[in-house]
């Protein structure tokens, strides 16, 4: 059960790791964007960082699996919310 426990610690630590090298990634690339690209994509990395701090939270134990599955759920409406509104506002110009 320890073994276990400690496997998925480092799982999660591992892909918080994972999404903060994303968004250090798409960070530097946000300059050259429209100030509404840029709010736009400011938002959607600020998700993956939301996220990647979930997965933390994981790991230490402040928060149990399910908790983290319905936060990493409500982080992905999010982002395909913000993709679809995204779509939409380029088929309306």
């Amino acid at each position: 059960m320890i073994l276990t426990r400690r496997w998925r610690s480092r799982r999660a630590l591992r892909s918080a790791q994972l999404l903060d090298e994303v968004v250090d990634t798409q960070l530097p690339l946000l300059a050259a964007f429209d100030e509404e690209r840029r709010r736009r994509s400011a938002d959607y990395l600020a998700e993956l960082v939301a996220l990647a701090q979930d997965y933390r939270y994981y790991a230490n134990g402040w928060i149990d699996s399910r908790e983290l599955d319905r936060r990493g759920q409500r982080a992905m409406n999010r982002l395909a919310r913000m993709r679809d509104e995204s779509s939409a506002r380029l088929i309306a110009d």
